[in-house]
């Protein structure tokens, strides 16, 4: 299987190389970005599975990002990143589509281990639409067979 695709997008380049290290040694394929207009040309280019998102960033508030991230990539999971522990800020990230919030400082343990259950369960997700939708098409079939049958 293909490593995850994860995009981290932060202004503070020792964030961008401590989450890369971690999280490029437990497998994981990473891309950075230090802007809102860098996230937005390489999610334009190439699909990620989950993006790290700074709130405060240089050219955007992260939350108007995540909207922006969200309506070209629905499927990615956004868990927003933040130096602020108001309470304030973790509703206003997820009422805006934040898929998680994570405040930092944060251990490398508890990074990945948010990340693996994410993930995780965005698989799982997509593994019961896939069903969903198997099913869905043998219905469907079985439903026009009988009609055909019924036709001749």
């Amino acid at each position: 299987m293909a490593a995850k695709k994860i995009l981290i997008v932060d202004d503070e380049e020792y964030i961008l190389s401590l989450f890369s290290t971690v999280l490029g040694s437990h497998g994981y394929s990473v891309t950075t970005a230090t802007t809102a207009r860098d996230a937005l040309a390489k999610i334009r280019t190439a699909s990620h599975d989950l993006a790290l998102l700074d709130i405060g960033l240089p050219d955007m508030q992260g939350t108007d990002l995540l909207e922006k991230m969200r309506v070209s990539n629905p499927d990615m999971i956004i868990i927003v990143v933040t130096g602020n522990p108001e309470l304030e800020t973790a509703i206003n990230a997820v009422n805006r589509g934040a898929d998680g919030y994570i405040v930092k400082p944060v251990s490398n343990k508890d990074l990945v281990a948010i990340i693996e259950q994410k993930l995780k369960s965005q698989e799982e997700a997509s593994q019961l639409n896939d069903e969903k939708v198997s099913e869905w098409l043998e219905s469907r079939l079985s439903r026009l067979e009988l009609e055909n049958t019924g036709r001749t």
